[in-house]
């Protein structure tokens, strides 16, 4: 990979023959776990101006219709989080004449309080091409990063790294997007509101005799129509309205609850191992060919264009004197290019075979295919391959490697039906089915299930204390923590709407193998697993940590005491705005000593002021805690360790985070 400086640029077709679509890639670090930042997109035209609202892509509105630019997401590393935009530069409409990447942050925050600003691309394959990183970061609260150009036939990338310390509203301002004001806009909205219905999600509940968050200025990308808020919580009006599915389900009209409704993709019949792979994958590459959205959303990141999809089952591929049968091909045309994927899939628990795909690698490799897709119950962690295969270097044709778990399919789904939102209601009726398909308890496709032989063995010698520090399956249960944690993020996302990504507290180019040993080190001496959580939207960090030795769960946030406030108005506050949370909840005052006094809510209700400390020390925060018993068993069963695991987050996020708008609200972005 080529590193370049700021001002910088290089040509990517120079770098290589496979820039055709491109992987572009911001990412950063915080040592508080907190940091995070919104990307943005501009397709500008000769004069640098935004052709229409189209043109400017963020979080409510990830991708073009045209499949030229796709917001994928955060993904977590493991030195913390990146932002990946998929670019299909072969799709990109003549007129536009640059591509800008920008990010920018909320409620005051600033890209100084950041580490490690980079910029990469990486090509179709997933090969990194050019980096770049941002090192004079101060108190900007906006950053254009990078941007692809035009240069005759080919396209470059300039590393820019300008910022601005008026916001993303100086940023779009400088490209043509109109900002208005919250009062301007609802006049607006008054007068253009015939005929146009807002996708606005439902304010959050304010207790009784609170104000809530004051609304702070919102972006209209407005060229020809104006379109709401980059807010939060509200989806952009479009002259196409997307379809998504309520989430409270009508009445059933069945006479009694033993009544199974008609389902597109029936699973009862379904009796053995290879059953419920054909099923599966036949049942996912229909929908994805069916969906565009769906089959761009699940490709786009593997390199795959944007075009016309279709897919196959039980392919049978030369391969010497017997045949191959991946268990299905993925195929995009676009422009009189194919783009070729090999799918090979597993289903309950069942792991990965290396020889197996050793295999379709070396055909892909022959046939001239540009990928192979390996679906599965496990989750990918940074740093460690699902499978090892060997890639022959003499050949010039490169094949990338790529991992799916049936968990994020089912994520992705969820997003788009239930938040984003799909093209017709067809659309979102194929995924509502097929989601239903992968949620059904026979169909093998639950995502990561069991946490390993390790696991009884381990927990057993940390509760009868004969656990060795340096023992090799401590290191093993780790890693199945860290995929349990990712996999509770998917599915607590997939139900939110919102992005929910680990942290990780390391700086970049840390290894991260020696991390997960010196955490196994700590597992053997302490008997706990922890990790922390942030929910994209949100400041508060969620510690999640599972003690072995008392077999309980703890999930927990702090949050801060507002600065110049009465301490006892503080408490009375805190307590008001869980009002609605269990009476379990253990809840502690912080002071800068250590730690302050401690209750239940039940009995901190009605004496607020028992959380002040009687020596007068000054309240820095609050710690909010819930306990819950840990499952015995290995799997997935309904008194399994991650059920309890996934349960606690979920119950400690619904009953208590999801209170706190108030008290972390980013200047008005979110209630």
């Amino acid at each position: 990979m080529q590193e370049i400086t700021k001002g910088a640029n290089v040509s990517l077709t120079a770098l290589s023959e496979d820039a055709g679509a491109v992987v572009v890639s911001l990412s950063w670090t915080s040592a508080s776990g907190a940091g995070d930042a919104d990307v943005s997109v501009l397709l500008l035209d000769a004069n640098d101006k935004i052709r229409s609202e189209n043109d400017f892509y963020f979080y409510n509105n990830p991708a073009a219709a045209d499949g030229s630019v796709q917001l994928l997401g955060k993904t977590p590393t493991d030195s913390g989080d990146e932002d990946r935009i998929s670019v299909d530069l072969t799709a990109v409409p003549e007129e536009v004449a640059r591509i800008v990447v920008a990010a920018s942050r909320y409620g005051g925050a600033r890209f100084g309080d950041l580490d490690d600003l980079r910029m990469t691309v990486a090509d179709r394959s997933g090969e990194p091409l050019v980096g770049y990183s941002i090192d004079d970061a101060g108190v900007e609260t906006a950053f254009i990063f990078g941007e692809l150009y035009r240069r005759g036939e080919e396209w470059k990338f300039r590393a820019v790294g300008q910022g601005y310390e008026s916001g993303l509203a100086g940023l779009a301002t400088d490209f043509g997007i109109p900002v208005l004001e919250e009062a301007e806009e609802t006049e607006q909205d008054e007068e253009a509101g015939a005929g146009e219905e807002a996708a606005a999600a439902p304010e959050a509940a304010q207790p009784p005799g609170e104000a809530g968050p004051i609304p702070a200025p919102d972006l209209v990308p407005a060229a020809a129509a104006v379109v709401p808020a980059q807010t939060r919580g509200r989806g952009p009006r479009t002259t196409r309205k997307k379809v998504t599915l309520p989430k409270v389900p009508k009445n059933s009209l069945a006479d009694n609850d033993s009544w199974s409704q008609a389902r597109l993709f029936p699973v009862p019949s379904l009796k053995s191992d290879k059953e419920r792979e054909v099923r599966a994958t036949s049942v996912l590459l229909s929908v994805m060919a069916q969906v565009p959205e769906f089959g761009r959303r699940l490709t786009a990141g593997f390199g795959a264009p944007a075009g016309r999809m279709q897919t196959f089952t039980e392919v049978s591929l030369p391969n010497g004197d017997t045949p191959r049968r991946p268990d299905g091909v993925i195929r995009v045309e676009r422009a009189g290019k194919l783009w070729t994927a090999l799918v090979e899939t597993k289903t309950n628990g069942n792991p990965l075979k290396a020889e197996q795909i050793q295999q379709y690698v070396d055909i892909a490799t022959r046939r001239g295919y540009e990928a192979v897709i390996t679906l599965s119950n496990d989750v990918a962690l940074e740093g460690r391959a699902m499978v090892d295969v060997k890639v022959d270097g003499r050949r010039k044709h490169k094949v990338s490697l790529w991992h799916l778990s049936w968990a994020e399919v089912a994520h992705q789904a969820q997003m788009l039906i239930r938040h984003e939102g799909v093209g017709n209601a067809a659309h979102a009726w194929l995924l509502q089915e097929l989601l239903e398909y992968l949620q059904h308890e026979q169909s093998g496709c639950h995502g990561f299930q069991n946490m390993g032989s390790a696991w009884v063995p381990v927990r057993n010698g940390i509760e009868e204390e004969t656990l060795s520090r340096g023992d090799a399956r401590a290191v093993e249960v780790v890693e199945s923590w860290e995929k349990l944690i990712r996999q509770v993020c998917l599915r607590l996302g997939g139900e939110l709407g919102q992005k929910a990504l680990p942290v990780q507290r390391a700086r970049r180019g840390s290894d991260p193998q020696a991390r997960r040993v010196a955490a196994a080190e700590r597992l053997c001496a302490e008997g706990k697993l922890s990790a922390e959580l942030r929910i994209d939207g949100t400041s508060s960090v969620i510690a999640v940590s599972a003690d072995l030795r008392t077999s309980k769960v703890r999930t927990s946030v702090d949050v801060p005491a507002p600065e110049g406030a009465y301490p006892l108005a503080t408490v009375k506050r805190l307590v008001r705005l869980l009002a609605e949370a269990p009476a379990d909840l253990h809840v502690e005052s912080l002071v800068e000593a250590g730690n302050g006094p401690r209750g239940t809510l039940e009995r901190l209700r009605p004496e607020p002021g028992d959380l002040l400390p009687v020596d007068g020390s000054a309240v820095t925060g609050f710690r909010l805690s819930l306990l819950k018993g840990m499952g015995s068993t290995r799997g997935n069963t309904e008194s399994g360790f991650i059920r309890s695991v996934d349960d606690a987050v979920d119950r400690f996020f619904r009953g208590v985070v999801a209170h706190l708008g108030p008290v972390e609200g980013r200047g008005g972005r979110r209630s």
